[in-house]
């Protein structure tokens, strides 16, 4: 009798846990699952906009450096020497 008692114990106890979560662990994990899921996308499009603002950055930087370089050029340049004029 002991054993049979021990057996049916342990079916009940299987049986319990193959029962799996019940409705509201399955909502709230699914919950948990799509804020994670969110928070990943948030993140991955925060970090494409501070990419995007950097190369913006970058890129006007770029363009000032060129334009005070063609600036630099130009007043490098010398005068050319006025033609003399033949007589």
């Amino acid at each position: 009798m002991k054993k049979f008692a021990t057996v049916l114990f342990v079916a009940g106890m299987f049986a319990f846990f193959a029962c799996g979560p019940s409705a509201e662990e399955k909502a709230a994990a699914e919950k948990a699952k799509q804020d994670s899921i969110a928070a990943v996308e948030k993140a991955k499009q925060d970090s494409i906009a501070m990419v995007m603002e950097k190369i913006k950055q970058d890129s006007i930087a770029k363009a000032d450096s060129i334009a005070k370089a063609e600036e630099a050029a130009k007043a490098a340049k010398p005068a050319k020497p006025a033609k003399k004029a033949k007589k």
